[in-house]
């Protein structure tokens, strides 16, 4: 099973969108399944639920940064060559999809913050899970180019 086809699965096993990204490419960031979980779990439903950026998006960069990010605030060269990738992977993801706005990709506005319940309609009226196994597949493509 490739990263992409993880990622969905993990979505489908009640992981949001964030995690279920991060969580597929553990192995590559070195962290636990556990702890990538944790760090992904404030950007479901577009951070929270208020339906901002797609979450399988803001996965796909936060390990993104974890892989190619810089970490020494004088690196002007790292944090550019970061912000070409983070906009180049989010373009490729916007091509494909529309948007990378979660309301937008929903077609639904901001909501409270508390979870719809995981039922069969409520994975078969989301897109989520196709827009997860995107962003994966998006950052593995860009991993095979570019090999960390």
């Amino acid at each position: 099973m490739d990263r992409a086809e993880r990622a969905a699965e993990l979505f489908l096993q009640g992981y949001n969108c964030a995690q279920a990204v991060a969580v597929a490419f553990a192995d590559l960031t070195g962290l636990s399944p556990e702890l990538s979980a944790k760090m992904a779990s404030s950007f479901g439903g577009g951070m929270g639920r208020m339906r901002e950026v797609c979450g399988a998006v803001s996965g796909m960069l936060l390990v993104t940064g974890l892989l190619y990010g810089y970490d020494a605030p004088e690196d002007a060269q790292g944090k550019k060559e970061l912000y070409a990738l983070v906009q180049r992977l989010a373009g490729q993801f916007r091509q494909q999809n529309g948007s990378i706005v979660c309301r937008e990709l929903l077609n639904n506005p901001p909501s409270d913050p508390n979870p719809s319940p995981r039922t069969a309609e409520y994975y078969r009226r989301r897109p989520c899970a196709a827009m997860v196994y995107t962003a994966a597949q998006i950052l593995d493509g860009y991993i095979a180019e570019h090999p960390v």
